[in-house]
């Protein structure tokens, strides 16, 4: 089991009020505590019985009460399912991936999506003194991310206020038929994609770790 213990001064609430808070957050806050764990000697066909169960896309995989690997979808598709192998004969020590990576509670979400990146992981397993507390999934973090999006674009429909941090390097508009985008991290409103996207490049080229996935959802 691979490890990394950050620290970050402070939690925000359950839901961010932007992109940028939401990075800053704790995994412990955001992790899945439901978390299926099963041992070595299990089969594909019982790792996807749990995974339904939990509506999970992955479980972990246990010797003895010890966390040694981890069992996604797309692992029993492509080393089970596609080569025509029988998912109850399928032993999930033949299939998991090993060593899990694992996080501690207080690692911060930006911090959790570069180890993520540098590994080419989509979940990592959230534990503490040996005791697996749950699971982090890009999915579930994209999803937050959709949430805030959504909410800071009614936002600026509404007409409320933005928060402008230099009215000389950035361009909005205030009529609220108009503002059809937010930008995550400040709240300014914009009319088109590509001023919202100019905006983020100019003024928080080094906040988003998330950026592409915001881009994309603005697409």
């Amino acid at each position: 089991m691979t490890t990394t213990d950050h620290h970050v001064n402070g939690a925000d609430a359950m839901m961010a009020p932007n992109i940028a808070a939401l990075l800053v957050m704790p995994v412990g806050e955001v992790m899945r505590s439901d978390v299926a764990t099963l041992e070595t000697s299990s089969t594909a066909e019982d790792a996807l019985r749990a995974m339904q169960e939990k509506n999970a896309r992955s479980i972990l995989v246990s010797n003895k009460g010890e966390v040694v690997g981890i069992v996604s979808k797309t692992d029993i598709l492509f080393k089970v399912t596609s080569q025509g192998r029988n998912p109850a004969k399928v032993k999930l020590r033949e299939i998991m991936t090993s060593p899990v990576l694992a996080v501690n509670p207080q690692t911060t979400i930006k911090e959790a999506l570069a180890l993520m990146d540098k590994n080419k992981v989509r979940q990592l397993m959230v534990h503490a003194y040996a005791a697996v507390l749950g699971m982090l999934t890009r999915e579930d973090i994209s999803e937050r991310v959709e949430r805030i999006s959504l909410h800071s674009e009614e936002t600026a429909i509404s007409g409320t206020p933005a928060c402008i941090i230099d009215t000389k390097t950035i361009s909005f508009t205030m009529d609220s038929s108009k503002a059809k985008f937010q930008c995550p991290y400040c709240g300014s409103p914009f009319d088109t994609t590509e001023g919202l996207s100019k905006h983020i490049d100019r003024l928080h080229e080094e906040s988003g770790v998330l950026e592409g996935d915001y881009r994309k959802m603005m697409k």
